[in-house]
């Protein structure tokens, strides 16, 4: 024994650990996976969903509001464009993607 046997002890050798179960290797990817659909793919697709569902009852008459905040009635409706009215007489057209409310009937009369 020296000298310097006694300030660092000697390295021994150990056998190779045994290799992991590739299931548990890929288990935390499955739960990130999980977590990224119920937390950020379901609900926007969900959102997707009521806004195609409200577009499709867009009717004649309706008080909408835009993704600008232009609020008027809807005059007309096309395929891809409604006509708004948003002042007597005014109308404009705007993308129906750009519908991002209805609201109650009535609600720009007490504006």
């Amino acid at each position: 024994m020296s000298l310097l046997d006694l300030v660092i002890s000697p390295a021994f050798a150990q056998a190779a650990p045994a290799a992991p179960n590739p299931i548990f290797q890929f288990a935390p990817l499955v739960v990130l996976g999980v977590i990224f659909y119920f937390m950020l793919i379901r609900p926007q697709m969900k959102r997707t969903k009521e806004h195609r569902q409200m577009l499709g009852a867009l009717a004649k008459g309706d008080e909408a509001v835009t993704s600008g905040g232009i609020a008027g009635k809807v005059t007309n409706i096309g395929e891809n464009y409604v006509s708004l009215e948003v002042a007597e007489g005014v109308s404009i057209k705007i993308q129906k993607a750009a519908v991002t409310q209805v609201l109650p009937k009535g609600t720009l009369k007490a504006l």
